[in-house]
C-alpha cells in the first residue's frame, strides 16, 4: 500500500497534482477533515483493503485548524503506518499573482490582503513542509513539467531530490532576473549580432551555436561552468534549497546567452538527482522592439 499525504501552500498546485495522481491510478480524497486522518489511515492499512495506491488532500480551506494534525502524525507513526509528504509551495509573488488571476481570496486572509492570508498559511504548515518527504516548488513549473516529476516520483520510482534547477538565459539590457541565484555574463563572447547571416537567428539554431562555441573561450566557459555546477549542486541539496534560478546572460538575450544556456542546460539534464528546465526570457524581444 503506498499512502500519500499532498499538501502544501493554497495556490501552488496541489489540486492539479492530486487529479494527476487520480490519472496515475491512486484513489484521490480532497480536503479530509484532519480528525478523520487516522481512521482513513487505518482503513487504507487494513489487510482485506483493494486499494493499494492512495493521496491524501489536505490544506487550510474551510478554515481547518492544523493544530491537531501534527499529533495525527505522530499516531501514524507510533502505529507503525507508512505514508509520504508530498508538499507543494511557490514564492509569495506567484501565489499573489495566481489569485490575482483566480480573482479568488485566500481562505485565511479574511477581508484582508491575500499576502497577510499567505503569510499565516506558511506559519499554520511550517511543520509539515520540514516532515515532507517530497518538496516541489512550482512557482516556474509548466503544467506538463509537474505531471513529469510526480511519474518520476509515483509511477516510475525514481530517487528523488528536493533540487529543481531552472536553466534561463537572458538580456541585460531588459534586466538581471530578480528571482536568479547565480548570474553569469557572457558578453565577452563574440557577438552573433555582428555577423549579417546570423543577426536575425537565435542560440537555438546550430550556425549560431558553432560560432560562439567555435572559440576557445567559449568551450573554456562552458567546461569551468560544468566544473562549478558539480560543486555547487550537491552542496546546494545537502544545504536543502529546493529552487535553484541559473541566469546566464549577454546584451540582448538572443545569441550568446541563449547558446550557453542551453549547452548547460543538456550537461544537466542528464542527472536524476534533481528537475531541471530551460527558460529563454527575452529571446524574442529584440524583433518585437524592432517591430515597434
Amino acid at each position: 500500500m503506498r499512502f500519500v499525504i499532498v499538501t502544501g501552500m493554497s495556490g501552488a498546485g496541489k489540486t492539479t497534482a492530486l487529479k494527476m495522481l487520480e490519472d496515475m491510478g491512486y484513489f484521490c480524497v480532497d480536503n479530509l477533515p484532519i480528525p478523520l486522518l487516522p481512521g482513513f489511515a487505518s482503513m487504507l492499512d487494513a489487510p482485506e483493503t483493494e486499494m493499494k495506491k492512495a493521496a491524501l488532500g489536505l490544506d487550510v480551506r474551510g478554515g481547518q485548524d492544523f493544530s491537531g494534525l501534527e499529533s495525527n502524525l505522530k499516531e501514524l507513526d507510533e502505529k507503525g503506518v507508512k505514508y509520504e509528504i508530498l508538499f507543494l509551495d511557490a514564492s509569495d509573488d506567484v501565489l499573489v499573482k495566481r489569485y490575482k488571476e483566480t480573482r479568488r481570496q485566500h481562505p485565511l486572509s479574511g477581508s484582508g490582503r491575500v499576502d497577510t492570508g499567505i503569510a499565516k498559511e506558511r506559519e499554520k504548515i511550517a511543520f509539515l513542509k520540514m516532515r515532507a518527504t517530497y518538496i516541489l516548488d512550482t512557482s516556474k513549473m509548466l503544467t506538463r513539467e509537474l505531471r513529469l516529476e510526480l511519474e518520476k516520483i509515483f509511477v516510475d520510482g525514481q530517487s528523488f531530490c528536493n533540487l529543481f534547477i531552472t536553466v534561463m538565459s537572458f538580456g541585460f539590457k531588459y534586466g538581471i532576473p530578480q528571482d536568479a541565484d547565480l548570474v553569469f555574463d557572457v558578453r565577452f563572447l563574440p557577438n552573433p549580432y555582428y555577423i549579417e547571416n546570423l543577426r536575425e537567428k537565435t542560440g537555438n539554431d546550430p550556425e549560431v551555436q558553432d560560432y560562439v562555441m567555435e572559440n576557445d573561450k567559449g568551450r573554456i566557459f562552458l567546461e569551468k561552468l560544468r566544473d562549478l555546477m558539480e560543486f555547487l549542486i550537491p552542496n546546494y541539496i545537502l544545504e536543502g534549497k529546493n529552487q535553484l534560478v541559473i541566469a546566464i546572460g549577454c546584451t540582448g538575450g538572443k545569441h550568446r546567452s541563449v547558446t550557453l544556456a542551453n549547452a548547460l542546460y543538456k550537461i544537466l539534464e542528464s542527472e536524476e538527482s534533481y528537475g531541471v528546465r530551460i527558460e529563454h526570457r527575452d529571446i524574442g524581444k529584440d524583433s518585437i522592439t524592432k517591430k515597434k
